[in-house]
């Protein structure tokens, strides 16, 4: 597992750099994307990079990890609506080739046969992923089975009290997700995490340091062949520290 550590704004470029080399070197790439606020500037990146004719996207097909049940994808926080608004609205991708998990109507059923879709398109061949101040990744909470596909999980107060910054009352925020499972996202071919501010320290130690266990999801990454972390400095700031 590689280490990159940086400002905000470098280690944004630089995974925006991974993608622009992916999509350059095969152009029908399946990308696994995030939402969050911590892929936002690698996505304004890639709008730029689109803008400027440096990549297409017209080949592309792309994935999400996760969805609030309970929201379709017109609520404007729902992850449909993020990645309209922060990604596919601005570049010349073709939005039946982007995926997101569904909140309604059939979401058991999208979910049930969401790994066997994204094995049929090839594989992910670059996964994109944040880091949750409680060690979770997409929504895989602790003590989550490492072997878990897509399911249905329960957002614990953490995670609740963590994305309430986004809603106008906490009470707002959905209680459960359907997300990618551990193994769905082990699964990708290339793996970048980002992960800043101190409120991050603590996961990035448990992520980089501590045992491979369930009670830390993205523990899970020290067993993947090709993953590298960026991070600011106050994100590392507790790695080799007792």
């Amino acid at each position: 597992m590689k280490v990159i550590i940086g400002s905000s704004q470098e280690i944004s470029q630089l995974i925006a750099d991974e993608f622009i080399k992916q999509i350059r070197r095969k152009p029908t790439s399946v990308l696994g994307l995030a939402t969050g606020t911590s892929p936002l500037e690698v996505y304004a990146n890639l709008i730029k990079a689109n803008k400027e004719r440096v990549i297409s996207f017209k080949k592309v097909t792309t994935y999400n990890l996760d969805e609030y049940i309970g929201l379709d994808g017109t609520h404007n926080q729902s992850y449909r609506y993020f990645m309209n608004a922060s990604l596919f609205d601005h570049i010349d991708i073709d939005k039946n080739n982007t995926h997101v998990l569904k909140g309604v109507g059939d979401y058991l059923d999208y979910a049930a046969h969401y790994d066997e879709e994204i094995a049929r398109s090839g594989g992910i061949d670059l996964q994109i992923l944040g880091l949750g101040s409680d060690g979770h990744i997409a929504f895989n909470e602790p003590d989550t089975p490492f072997d878990s596909l897509t399911h249905i999980a329960d957002l614990t107060e953490s995670t609740i009290r963590d994305n309430s910054r986004l809603f106008k009352d906490i009470s707002e925020v959905p209680t459960k997700a359907v997300t990618m499972g551990l193994k769905s996202i082990m699964n990708a071919k290339k793996i970048v995490l980002i992960a800043t501010g101190k409120n991050k320290a603590k996961a990035v130690k448990d992520l980089l340091e501590g045992p491979i266990s369930e009670k830390a999801p993205c523990s899970i990454l020290q067993k993947h062949s090709d993953c590298t972390i960026y991070v600011d400095a106050d994100a590392y700031s507790k790695v080799n520290q007792k």
